[in-house]
């Protein structure tokens, strides 16, 4: 790992309360398993989502969004030609966009075009061990990921049992979260869809991805703490997202 990014509990409770004023607008391409669950994190959150992929009106919802989410989670040609205007509008208005590239070790096709759109720089890629290694073409366990991240020209989240956030300024571990938490669907693709919104509030990506890590983490936690189950545990962590306050997040917040 790179050096380590300075970044303490207070800075990232502030974020989390800017991201709440704000209520940032995150335009959302991504496969059809998210959106619904993908939505409600946004509003729960306090962000505003919408999710169009009719090419003919992306470019407009992408010029009023605040951050635009690409999600390659069910790619089909109306997504395609969706993804392509959208990232257009982006970068034209210099709006923050993260890449979510789904499963990309399992499809070439996937993975030829989660490459063409790392070509086109996304402000952030939110992504775990095995999708990182195939964008790479390096085993991660032996590379180390601030390596990774300046090959690949882009902040990344990588998730797992441990997250981490690498850029040019350095890297964090952030130890937040829950096991129910890989029992939900969607739950990483929402979990990108939050980090955009923060990119939409915070200008340096490592600390919009931090803080996002970190709310979403302590909302798992305190979901486990009161739910029995996967079933019961959603209602309770779309509530904790909308209810922690600044003290459980200075105080609960793992960063390393």
């Amino acid at each position: 790992m790179n050096k380590t990014l300075k970044i303490d509990s207070v800075e990232i409770a502030d974020c989390v309360l800017r991201f709440r004023d704000a209520r940032p607008h995150v335009h959302c391409i991504t496969n059809s398993v998210a959106q619904r669950f993908t939505a409600n994190v946004l509003l729960a959150a306090g962000a505003t989502p919408s999710m169009t992929i009719a090419e003919e009106e992306v470019g407009d919802f992408v010029q009023m969004a605040d951050a635009l989410l690409i999600n390659l989670g069910t790619m089909d040609t109306q997504r395609s030609n969706a993804v392509d205007r959208a990232i257009t509008a982006a970068n034209e208005d210099h709006t923050p966009w993260a890449l979510d590239p789904v499963f990309v070790q399992a499809s070439p096709i996937r993975l030829d075009l989660a490459i063409r759109l790392l070509s086109r720089k996304p402000t952030l890629m939110r992504c775990n061990a095995p999708e990182l290694a195939a964008l790479s073409g390096a085993d991660v366990a032996n590379k180390t990921l601030g390596e990774i991240s300046n090959q690949i020209g882009t902040t990344i989240a990588l998730t797992g049992a441990i997250d981490c956030v690498s850029s040019t300024n350095g890297a964090a571990e952030i130890r937040n979260g829950s096991p129910t938490m890989d029992r939900i669907t969607a739950m990483g693709c929402a979990l990108t869809a939050l980090i955009a919104g923060f990119l939409g509030v915070e200008e340096a990506p490592h600390t919009a991805a931090i803080s996002a890590l970190v709310l979403f983490g302590l909302a798992g936690e305190l979901a486990e703490s009161k739910a029995r189950g996967p079933g019961s545990f959603v209602p309770h962590f779309l509530d904790a997202l909308a209810n922690v306050n600044k003290d459980e997040i200075e105080k609960g917040a793992k960063v390393q």
